[in-house]
């Protein structure tokens, strides 16, 4: 499977597989938030687009183009072509610079990057029929509240990854009670008095518990009555391919 990615600037901005580091996860004792591996795999489940260079962004609160004025850090022969006001009402647009190319059946889902909080603007997320479409999309912004806001170079604005297109429409949402599934139920209730019981040694600085510092049930793909091998389609580290130069 190959997700073709063809230039439509000179320059085009970077493309890199996703990193599971965020400022904000660094930043708590011992890094305790890599242990949450949704956190980790949602940061890596796709590609990073990275900003060809920083910029500074300002929006005055108005309706018009104009309202939203554009610095870049330095003269950049490619800046125009890379963020713009376009779509008036406090949205920055900022370009890819690529036409993607996806297998039949596989759209492309364009956002910001998982988990990555950035303070007066949120990003706008978007589902793209890349298996035809032959021009590309652009990745928006929206201003949260009227002021100043900066990209550096190398962050990503823009973060793509891939979902089948007709898959979703096939599910059925059900609700359903234990009742239909027992087995199903006690391993939930083990695993909640594995929790219970863990957090209350963990409150009393039980030395072993403390020692052990987090249950690793899911990191290691475990139901906490049986600690066998992990399921076959378990992971706990994205290792997407890098981008690479073809024909």
């Amino acid at each position: 499977m190959e997700l073709q990615c063809f230039p439509v600037v000179n320059r085009p901005p970077e493309i890199v597989p996703g990193r599971p580091q965020r400022a904000w996860m660094d930043r708590f004792q011992d890094r305790h938030a890599y242990r949450c591996l949704p956190l980790t795999m949602a940061n890596t489940t796709g590609w990073e687009m990275l900003c060809p260079v920083g910029f500074t962004a300002e929006w005055n609160g108005g309706n018009a183009k104009e309202d939203i004025t554009l610095r870049p850090d330095h003269p950049h022969p490619d800046f125009h072509e890379f963020a713009k006001s376009h779509f008036t009402t406090g949205v920055l647009t900022l370009l890819p610079g690529y036409l993607f190319r996806t297998p039949p059946g596989w759209d492309m889902w364009a956002a910001g990057p998982p988990n990555w909080p950035k303070d007066g603007i949120q990003p706008l997320s978007g589902l793209v029929e890349t298996d035809w479409l032959p021009f590309p999309f652009t990745m928006n912004w929206i201003f949260t509240r009227p002021g100043r806001i900066r990209f550096e170079k190398g962050e990503p604005f823009c973060f793509i990854t891939l979902t089948p297109h007709r898959v979703m429409d096939q599910v059925q949402p059900t609700q359903r009670s234990f009742a239909s599934d027992r087995e199903y139920e006690e391993q939930y209730q083990v695993w909640l008095r594995e929790r219970d019981g863990f957090n209350t040694r963990l409150a009393k600085n039980d030395p072993d518990t403390v020692r052990e510092a987090w249950q690793r049930f899911y990191f290691k793909g475990e139901i906490p009555e049986d600690k066998g091998e992990a399921p076959l389609d378990h992971i706990n580290k994205r290792r997407l391919k890098s981008i690479r130069l073809g024909r």
